[in-house]
């Protein structure tokens, strides 16, 4: 009797190393590793060329240079859909955040394949991406809804994300919105005692530390954090592992913030650049607290990376966060009200700012609670969020929808 020939799964995505700068492209690159133990898996990404096997990646088109960043965008997905032909032709594509959704939306109905998309974040939630895109952000809107009501399966980060799918795009069934969550390598993400990064990045282990880690964006609430960090106590330094910010505008913001900070204590630390995970991993494992002060986050892997390193988390009480970071276990939700126009904006920014140092201090001021919450934290981390589930979840989904 034959095998059964392997499942062709085709991933779409913008980032995949060494080019990843955001959750979503930590998750591609996690889940094609694992899904490879279970099926044939071919990766089509934005970029240079790439040299690992089963992975092709795109440039912007020649004729589009100079055009908007999301034309270029549509541009590439046009290759990338093209690309999923291949020799023998995909079973299902499964495409990542707006940037390939189109390519997935156009090789479901050039190939007459299943399209699975998951939901990374939602164009409806970040109506400030406008600053960035300009005219590109009805166009990035425009490209998720087409493909997200199009789509054979919906794959939510959450269940709060599942919830956002169904209220921004109440045209889906429901019953095709599946909550898969995001994962963590436990085994790279693991307690690290040396401290030849700290030192290198003029960090004192010595000395508590507040870490915060992510892109410079609306939706992280760096500015939150720095207006908190003004009560923080005085031997306590700020790590900020911060950069590629959206705009001229919130660098601007950022920057100044910093300054003041800067002019009025000492210990502050900003690393602008992108550093290697296993310099990020010693940064996490001797934060005294790990603060994610996003006011829209479908998940936050950042929370669990930062648990599997048995760190005390201190996070917004929004979105998916709640889903991973266990309140007064694993860390402290900060509560949050929001606006509803899709912003995530705090209705009371002072009232945020203060709960969010409350917080803080709440686990500075009492090391046996914050070395309680990062032992439990890891526990959590390694119990319900491993890759090798996540995949097989994954698979089970692709088969629903009929793949071959």
């Amino acid at each position: 009797m034959t095998e059964p020939t392997p499942l062709r799964v085709d991933l779409l995505t913008r980032e995949y190393p060494p080019e990843v700068y955001g959750g979503a492209g930590v998750h591609v690159e996690y889940l094609a590793r694992e899904l490879r133990h279970l099926t044939d898996v071919r990766v089509h990404c934005f970029g240079l060329p790439r040299t690992e096997p089963g992975v092709t990646a795109y440039a912007d088109p020649p004729g589009l240079t100079g055009a908007n960043a999301a034309l270029r965008t549509m541009g590439v997905d046009l290759e990338m859909a093209a690309g999923t032909a291949g020799t023998a032709g995909t079973d299902v594509v499964h495409s990542h955040t707006w940037y390939a959704n189109l390519a997935g939306h156009t090789a479901k109905l050039l190939h007459g394949v299943p399209h699975v998309l998951t939901a990374h974040s939602l164009e409806p939630l970040r109506p400030w991406k406008a600053e960035q895109l300009g005219g590109g952000y009805t166009l990035s809107s425009w490209i998720e809804r087409t493909a997200m009501e199009a789509a054979d399966a919906v794959i939510a980060v959450s269940a709060g994300m599942r919830n956002d799918v169904l209220a921004a795009y109440p045209q889906i069934d429901p019953d095709r919105v599946r909550v898969v969550y995001n994962g963590i390598d436990t085994v790279q993400y693991a307690p690290d005692s040396g401290t030849d990064v700290l030192e290198r990045l003029g960090i004192d282990p010595a000395l508590p530390s507040v870490v915060y880690v992510g892109r410079i964006t609306r939706q992280k609430g760096l500015p939150y954090l720095l207006r908190a960090a003004r009560e923080l106590p005085a031997d306590t330094q700020l790590v900020l592992l911060a950069g590629a910010p959206d705009t001229a505008e919130i660098a601007a913001e950022v920057e100044e913030l910093v300054a003041e900070l800067r002019a009025n204590r000492s210990g502050v630390v900003w690393v602008a650049e992108m550093l290697p995970k296993p310099e990020v991993i010693q940064v996490l494992t001797h934060a005294t607290v790990f603060v994610c002060p996003s006011v829209y986050e479908p998940m936050g892997i950042v929370n669990l990376e930062a648990m599997a390193c048995e760190t005390a988390v201190v996070a917004t009480a929004t979105g998916g966060i709640p889903e991973v970071v266990a309140d007064d276990e694993t860390g402290l939700l900060v509560p949050i009200e929001q606006a509803t126009d899709g912003s995530g904006t705090p209705l009371r920014p002072e009232r945020f700012v203060a709960d969010l140092a409350s917080a803080i201090n709440t686990l500075l001021a009492d090391p046996a609670r914050t070395e309680r919450f990062g032992l439990a934290g890891r526990r959590r981390a390694v119990e319900h969020f491993s890759w090798d589930a996540i995949a097989r979840q994954t698979l089970e989904v692709y088969r629903s929808v009929g793949a071959a």
